[in-house]
């Protein structure tokens, strides 16, 4: 059965299942959601705790041996795998199968893993889990959701926060839930239950955005400049190489224009899509950028880029952060002044 991360309590308070598997990229969420279900178990009489981090090494017998020792001894128990990756592999996919055939009345088996791709949801591992208990997916918050989450997560510390607090707080915490928690913390340390002014959420929180590459693909696709800027700006201050930001900027340009050459020799939207393999969100946003970043434009993207190349291996004068904006703005066919 697939849950959306708000049933989860609801459904606690039901019954338990005898498995949960929770998968997602939002390590706090993931953590939050496996705690309630322990804390669940053990008011179930689910009083001991065996847990295994499954990485490459990891011999799968584990499982049947625990489980099957906690018949043993008929001792109510979690038996708790964390997937190093998103999948447990073909060794781990015949031991999970294997398990959801025969349940133990003594067990539940909580696992949680990475974000999962549409592939690994139609495998028989997984569909094995879905039949045998609770399988949860958990998205990254963003927009309105976020919003709600803030604000859901100041309540329970007793605070209210004015609309223009609230989207304030959500820029400067921007998609990092864990960072978000700690500044709420914060906030209730410093200024105790009650309203919270614009001022006070402003001279509180720090500016603990979580950037990466991948987001600065999504802002360049988007045309948006301010935002190229303050995720570049975020991704130097973390002292991220710059050849990761090149690499994720060139893959982005060649893949541009195979596409314009696909559509060029009159291929579909769609075929081209899939030969690249554009997926789901990244659709629209690939679209867009298609109808306004022109040809040239994305030779010039890859001719500067041999100047960004040079520079990051300091075989020519300049700063490479200048060049990596320069190239940025340029793939988002926004006009720049290059760097001479």
């Amino acid at each position: 059965m697939q849950l959306r991360l708000e049933q989860l309590n609801p459904a606690l308070q039901k019954r338990l299942a005898a498995v949960y598997f929770i998968s997602g990229d939002e390590p706090l969420q993931i953590g939050e959601a496996a705690d309630a279900i322990r804390a669940a178990a053990r008011q179930a009489g689910f009083t001991s705790r065996e847990v295994f981090s499954v990485d490459a090494g990891f011999a799968w017998g584990q499982l049947s041996l625990a489980a099957d020792s906690m018949s043993i001894f008929a001792d109510k128990q979690i038996i708790e795998l964390r997937l190093s990756a998103s999948t447990p592999g073909m060794e781990g996919a015949k031991a999970l199968m294997a398990y959801c055939e025969r349940l133990p009345d003594t067990s539940l088996l909580l696992i949680t893993a990475g974000k999962l791709n549409k592939e690994s949801v139609k495998t028989k591992w997984f569909q094995a889990l879905d039949k045998a208990g609770v399988v949860m997916q958990i998205w990254p918050l963003e927009g309105q959701d976020l919003l709600r989450w803030l604000q859901q997560r100041l309540a329970q510390r007793g605070l209210q926060v004015e609309a223009a607090g609230l989207r304030l707080l959500a820029s400067r915490i921007e998609g990092n839930l864990l960072a978000a928690a700690q500044e709420i913390e914060k906030l209730y340390v410093l200024y105790g239950n009650g309203a919270l002014t614009v001022q006070q959420v402003e001279a509180a929180v720090a500016d603990s955005s979580r950037y990466d590459v991948f987001k600065l693909m999504d802002s360049i696709l988007a045309g948006k400049a301010n935002r190229i800027l303050k995720v570049l700006a975020g991704l130097h201050a973390e002292g991220v190489a710059p050849q990761v930001v090149l690499w994720a900027i060139l893959r982005e340009a060649r893949t541009l224009m195979k596409i314009k050459w696909a559509l060029a020799q009159g291929q579909s939207l769609e075929t081209a899509f899939k030969n690249n393999q554009i997926w789901d969100k990244r659709k629209v946003l690939v679209g867009e950028a298609l109808h306004r970043v022109a040809e040239n434009e994305l030779s010039q993207v890859l001719v500067l880029s041999a100047r960004a190349d040079r520079q990051s291996k300091g075989q020519q004068a300049g700063d490479v952060w200048e060049t990596l904006r320069a190239l940025a703005l340029m793939l988002a066919s926004i006009p720049v002044i290059q760097q001479q």
